[in-house]
């Protein structure tokens, strides 16, 4: 994982908890700072994917490591 300002670690919910917690936390950053997301639940691969798409914020990452989603997510 490359570098990240804010880590939200969101193990254990079901969607769309995942994303609100997300978008809770992208709110109270500013513009350019990366939020590392770690979920549990499958869905939030395409949820996080969706959500980038309707809010602006970048995707940089996605990647599964032993049953674990992470997430890097841009604030734009």
């Amino acid at each position: 994982m490359s570098n990240f300002d804010e880590e939200l670690d969101a193990s254990g919910l079901n969607c769309p908890l995942p994303i609100l917690r997300a978008k809770k936390a992208l709110t109270a950053m500013t513009a350019g700072q990366i939020l590392h997301i770690i979920s549990t639940d499958p869905g939030s691969v395409k949820d996080f994917e969706a959500f980038a798409k309707q809010t602006g914020n970048e995707l940089q990452e996605s990647k599964e490591e032993g049953g674990k989603y992470h997430f890097l997510m841009k604030k734009n």
